[in-house]
């Protein structure tokens, strides 16, 4: 045990109950993006009528109409199926976009360079065994001092992983091996797919409700004419607008946050020991809050950093960073350091 662990008490960490309680909030989140943007192409669908009526028709009676299936919601199959062919682009491209801007190189049997490429090549075929994945994921090395690592792919056959020469230089092997467990039980637990659908969703409805703002701000006169019912939807526009973007940010927050408890119990699941990836946590978060400047300028300079931010093992943007308040939280990524060591089993001693 390092010596930044003998600070922590450990106690036993049940990664079966973290797989499941985290499991749970991860598909009620994806639900409820799912009910928003259903939501949404109803109110679409119930403006639409309603201006087709020459607003004779109560909104809510439209709207009641809709789900009942009296009236067909044009707009909602078709705002589902431009969320369908977006998530196919999406998924298709997303892995490459996430290595785009780096330095780097692939890893296979034949292409290792040195001992330590070859042993990291080993160390996934090793867990992509323990996993019960079907197909050995591409490995690639970033070359860059920091310590992070990722992974990508809208499925098992195109996953991928990453991870930087500083991480791999400045880990053992154990500590290596833990991280490698923690980003292929994102593989495993279709992580990617479900954060690329959920920030997908939210992105689109976040474009809808702007367009119908504006479509409604500059038709306002024509919507006062129609009476009550055209002054509630212009109201659920103007409400939706502010208070939307807010709710889609602090869900897609919480769902990151969620994955990475899943990963790092996941990890525990296939290595069967907790401290390694508790030594590794410590280490990074250690070696981030020394560099932080170089870091810095370092992750500044790589293009599309931001589609990164939530894949990494570890945020850089709270490295060394102790946020005691309930709004860090939920405006963060990833758990803290201190939450993500409790889940794992270890407590600052007093």
């Amino acid at each position: 045990m390092t010596a930044a662990l003998n600070q922590y008490s450990e106690s036993a960490s049940d990664w079966r109950a973290a797989l499941s309680r985290n499991s749970r909030r991860t598909y009620l989140v994806i639900a409820l993006f799912i009910l928003l943007y259903i939501l949404l192409g109803l109110l679409i669908d119930t403006i639409v009528y309603f201006e087709i009526s020459y607003h004779t028709i109560p909104p809510q009676d439209i709207f009641l109409d809709l789900i009942t299936l009296k009236l067909m919601p044009r707009v909602t199959i078709v705002t589902a199926l431009i969320g369908i062919v977006s998530l196919i682009v999406v998924f298709m491209f997303h892995d490459k976009l996430v290595l785009m801007g780096t330095q780097y190189h692939e890893i296979t049997p034949n292409s290792a360079r040195d001992l330590e490429e070859k042993q990291l090549y080993n160390i996934i075929e090793e867990l992509k065994i323990a996993a019960g994945l079907r197909f050995m994921p591409r490995v690639f090395i970033i070359e860059a001092d920091y310590m992070n690592a990722f992974a990508s792919g809208y499925s098992e056959k195109s996953a991928i992983v990453a991870i930087t020469r500083g991480l791999m230089k400045k880990l053992d092997r154990d500590e290596t091996q833990a991280v490698m467990a923690h980003e292929l039980s994102h593989i495993r637990h279709m992580d990617i797919k479900l954060t690329l659908m959920a920030t997908l969703l939210s992105n689109i409805m976040l474009m809808i409700v702007d367009m119908l703002f504006w479509n409604a701000y500059y038709r306002g006169g024509r919507r006062r004419e129609g009476g009550g019912g055209g002054g509630y939807l212009m109201l659920i526009i103007v409400l939706l607008r502010y208070i939307l973007p807010l709710v889609t940010m602090l869900l897609l927050l919480f769902l990151s946050r969620t994955r990475e408890y899943m990963a790092d119990a996941g990890c525990v699941e296939l290595t069967r020991n907790n401290e390694p990836l508790a030594r590794a946590l410590l280490k990074i978060n250690g070696d981030h809050a020394e560099n932080t400047a170089l870091y810095t300028k370092e992750y500044n300079q790589s293009s599309h950093d931001s589609l990164r931010r939530t894949a990494y093992f570890f945020d850089p943007t709270v490295a060394g960073i102790k946020s005691h308040n309930a709004l860090g939280e939920w405006l963060s990524t990833h758990p803290s350091l201190q939450k993500r060591l409790a889940a794992l089993g270890f407590t600052k001693k007093l």
